[in-house]
């Protein structure tokens, strides 16, 4: 063979093997299937990583009413500072009185550090209240923003003074405009004159919180949670709702009412975690079930409460029955379920009906759905949940009950669970799976071969954890939009699916990879952020079927790291193809959309980069963004074609109307 031969045969050979390298792929969009549900993609709220005080609630004073265990915890005393116990409020009886320091120089007063400081904005105002009472008839404060480690002339940037008339325990307010931005601030309250004060319930917010509640959300990051268009909330949390002991579980009666009687609740997180440990992680109770109930329907999420089912948590108290309340002693915690079903949905003829609209929303939150239980296993918990379920079914038939499969993705503890689970004819199942990548790259066919006439499943808590990188860099984040293609593809059996921890302040995490990451005024969204927020955005309203080789896409052996699914939005009449490519190679596809005709125009959604363990930080928020971008679709011999070549460790989503 002459080299001119050669040359074209060695092209032509090339050409082949391109050819031959396109993975077609076929969607009937002829045929709707499956209702994808309105919870499918959700957020699951957990007070862990300061979540709650220090992040999402607005409160930026820690230990507003000296309920520490140690009083003074994250408040710096100086001159003649007395601390009491008979204060106006029943479950927070402390407070602290201002006395005169002996001498017109010398000075009385407090700092509070906040949560890692306190943080505030340029031209922001900030909304200063708290409970007082002057012995002698009058007293006077003074109230400033402070940079106490200021190289210039004045440690404060904003003051205000405040006075206090009268003998009777009384709420004040004072205003404050921030001059500037800092993120390490710290509140200073002086006494200002010779007459003592006494001082409870000691808060700052800002005016601009979420939806301008008073006791409200930080605006940044609720409106971070809104823009991911959740289908669900799930919240107190996980491991929370359990404790390490009974005695400090999340109790949801001890989180409603005024706030200023709310009592101080030890964090489980305080402890769990030795070698991130923080002495001052405790739960002030401001954000609580009602403030639950309202984001939710702030952000337009189905509200999804967890209760809990009589155990503590059992990764710490492990086959020990005395841990645990007794079976035949269960009625309070039944109870507790009750009424808060009640404190929902019922009127405002009822006693927790009455209570909601006492705290301004007279209407119903219309709660559909309760979880009794967190990543409990074994007869302790299937004893215990059968006489919710019963409870609940004989007072509330129509909410749907979550129960739980344990803290495991499979196994013998997984599949009693489900047993046991399909026994008591519970709606869902939580599922949690904390998995490193050969898990999710594996796992791709995983709710295939779920039982259709069980309960559907609640993907409760999941996130990849990459084996000795448990940060969130790009390459998980990617496997975690490859393994949700089974989600979307089996919308049949899987209900609900929410990522987890949601929240982390960067300089009080225990549990990384998380959602959304900040300090006292800025945020960053995760990659997994856009991930969740790109399926949640584009669920559709029904599943398509799509294949390759009449199988499903799913990272199988000749797909070469591709996986794929499809629905439809009956709404607007768009197609919706998602492909993942976790291929370290670029794929070129042929997607053929059987049921439409014609040239047509795709628009797509990227996300893609090239350093696998790269990241979004404070400083480089946006560096991994979806971006828009559109191709034109060819018209086949009957049906309209996407070409495309998906670049290496990509995922793209196609919009395609009918």
């Amino acid at each position: 063979m002459n080299k001119k031969l050669l040359t074209c045969a060695l092209a032509l050979s090339a050409a082949m093997a391109s050819f031959a390298q396109t993975h077609v792929m076929d969607v009937n969009t002829k045929k709707a299937g499956a209702t994808v549900q309105n919870t499918m993609y959700g957020l699951f709220f957990e007070d862990i990583n300061y979540a709650a005080d220090g992040g999402l609630y607005g409160e930026l004073v820690k230990n507003r009413s000296f309920e520490f265990p140690q009083s003074f915890m994250g408040w710096q005393t100086f001159g003649n500072v007395t601390l009491k116990n008979d204060g106006p409020f029943e479950r927070c009886p402390h407070y602290v009185e201002l006395g005169y320091a002996g001498h017109s120089e010398r000075r009385t007063g407090l700092v509070n550090e906040g949560y890692f400081g306190i943080g505030v904005i340029k031209g922001e105002e900030y909304r200063f209240t708290v409970w007082a009472k002057a012995p002698k008839g009058t007293a006077r404060i003074r109230v400033q923003l402070i940079d106490a480690n200021t190289m210039g002339e004045r440690q404060d940037f904003a003051t205000a003074k405040l006075d206090v008339n009268g003998t009777e325990w009384k709420k004040y307010e004072v205003r404050i405009k921030s001059p500037r931005t800092d993120n390490k601030a710290s509140l200073r309250i002086f006494l200002d004159g010779k007459n003592p004060v006494a001082l409870e319930h000691i808060s700052l917010f800002p005016v601009n919180t979420f939806k301008n509640r008073e006791n409200g959300m930080r605006r940044d990051i609720a409106q971070a949670l809104a823009d991911m268009h959740p289908g669900v909330l799930r919240f107190p949390g996980g491991c929370i709702v359990e404790g390490e002991c009974l005695d400090n579980r999340y109790q949801w009666k001890n989180t409603i009412g005024p706030v200023e009687n709310r009592p101080l609740n030890r964090n489980r997180w305080e402890f769990t975690f030795e070698h991130r440990y923080y002495p001052d992680y405790f739960q002030s109770y401001g954000l609580g079930f009602f403030e639950f109930f309202q984001l939710s329907e702030d952000i337009g999420a189905e509200p999804l409460p967890v209760l809990n089912v009589g155990m503590a948590c059992q990764y710490q108290n492990r086959n020990n029955e005395k841990a645990h309340v007794p079976v035949d002693e269960l009625d309070p915690y039944i109870q507790d379920c009750l009424d808060l079903i009640e404190f929902a949905n019922g009127d405002t003829t009822t006693t927790w009906g009455k209570k909601r609209a006492e705290m301004g929303h007279p209407a119903p939150f219309n709660l559909k759905f309760i979880a009794v239980g967190n990543e409990q296993w074994g007869d302790f918990y299937f004893v215990r949940m059968q006489k919710f379920v019963d409870a609940i079914r004989a007072k509330y038939p129509k909410i749907q009950i979550i129960g739980t499969s344990g803290p495991d993705s499979e196994g013998k503890n997984f599949d009693l669970g489900w047993e046991a689970m399909k026994r008591q004819k519970v709606d869902l199942v939580d599922e949690h799976f904390y998995r490193p990548e050969s898990w999710f790259l594996t796992s791709g066919l995983r709710y295939e071969k779920y039982d259709r006439k069980g309960p559907k499943v609640f993907a409760g808590e999941y996130a990849c954890h990459g084996k000795g990188k448990k940060w969130n860099h790009y390459e998980t984040s990617l496997y975690e939009a490859a393994f949700m293609t089974d989600l979307e593809r089996n919308a049949d059996i899987v209900h609900m699916a929410t990522y987890a921890p949601m929240l982390a302040h960067v300089e009080g995490w225990q549990w990384r990879p998380d959602l959304i990451w900040y300090d006292n005024v800025r945020l960053f969204k995760s990659v997994s952020y856009y991930v969740q927020q790109m399926y949640a955005m584009n669920k559709g309203t029904n599943v398509l079927t799509m294949t390759m080789d009449g199988q499903p896409i799913a990272g199988q052996e000749g797909q070469d790291g591709l996986f794929a699914s499809s629905v439809i939005d009956k709404t607007s009449g768009t197609v919706i193809v998602k492909v993942i490519n976790t291929n370290k190679q670029k794929q070129p596809v042929s997607i053929n959309l059987s049921g439409i005709k014609g040239e047509r125009k795709a628009e797509t959604i990227t996300l893609t980069c090239t350093d696998m363990m790269a990241e979004n930080t404070l400083d480089e928020p946006e560096k991994i963004v979806p971006q828009e971008g559109s191709l034109n679709c060819e018209a086949g011999k009957k049906n309209t074609v996407i070409n495309d070549e998906i670049a290496p460790m990509t995922f793209r989503i196609y919009k395609v109307k009918k």
